[in-house]
């Protein structure tokens, strides 16, 4: 007797674009203008209002989340992995000292993360984005928001965060590095610890940044130095901790950030 096929059914959990075999809204958003005629919705000036839904759906449900750490990572890690264990243990000692943790709501590090938060009976927060391939939100996750555009989703990754840290990852964990690093250096945010985890992995880019970027003048000296690295969990979240109840770290820190913009822009402020 013939097995009978099986319907297929479309997992629930899979973001809008996935489950209707659609382009995702970044990718409409960023194509040029058509000069066709296309309904209403498919224009910029809708997109704009859905951007606008977005950041104020962002708003309205973490307002109130208080303090708050953002982690960061490859969604290639695995469970079991040394920095999937790794990321399990920073956030679940944050988690313990009363931080909620933020991640990207995916898997691999951001589902670590997560994971330590759900052990340390913190809140766990994923922010997760709609891709062209499947990425679900990670049964981790206690509040979950999906967003259609990337930008949007970086902005509720900063702006709810009083400190970063970043575990070995790809061009997205890049991109949120040297977004955080911009949005210090330049002032445009209160100055908060970044942390880099495992000194082999970044290494290099450090080393490059102070052989090359910082010599030749295309960065001040000390900026490198907005960054602090380490191979210790207990050490990662103690820096956090330390930072935040440090009034003088701030203070020292953020007039590093000034001196760095004086220099970069030539203000005298």
């Amino acid at each position: 007797m013939k097995n009978k096929s099986r319907p297929h059914v479309t997992p629930p959990n899979l973001n809008r674009a996935a489950r209707a075999g659609r382009p995702t809204e970044d990718q409409k958003l960023l194509v040029a203008p058509s000069q066709e005629a296309v309904p209403f919705t498919e224009t910029d000036p809708w997109r704009v209002m859905r951007i606008t839904g977005e950041f104020v759906e962002g708003f309205d449900t973490l307002a109130g989340l208080g303090t708050a750490v953002t982690i960061f990572g490859s969604a290639r890690t695995k469970p079991g992995e040394p920095h999937y264990e790794q990321a399990v243990a920073v956030a679940q000692t944050l988690g313990e000292a009363g931080y909620a943790i933020i991640t990207g709501g995916g898997p691999g590090i951001m589902e670590a993360g997560n994971k330590g938060a759900r052990e340390a009976s913190a809140l766990s927060i994923g922010l997760n984005i709609e891709l062209p391939f499947e990425q679900h939100v990670n049964p981790y996750v206690d509040l979950s928001i999906d967003f259609r555009y990337f930008f949007v989703r970086k902005t509720m990754l900063v702006k709810y965060a009083q400190g970063f840290v970043i575990f070995p990852g790809g061009f997205g964990t890049m991109d949120e590095l040297f977004e955080s690093l911009t949005l210090i250096q330049t002032g445009k945010v209160e100055n908060f610890p970044v942390v880099l985890f495992d000194s082999a992995y970044w290494g290099g880019l450090l080393d490059w940044l102070r052989g090359t970027m910082q010599a030749a003048g295309k960065i001040s000296p000390g900026d490198v130095d907005l960054m602090m690295v380490t191979d210790s969990t207990e050490e990662a979240a103690q820096f956090i901790i330390r930072c935040r109840k440090d009034v003088d770290w701030r203070t020292n820190q953020e007039e590093s950030a000034r001196q760095s913009t004086r220099q970069v822009f030539g203000t005298k402020r």
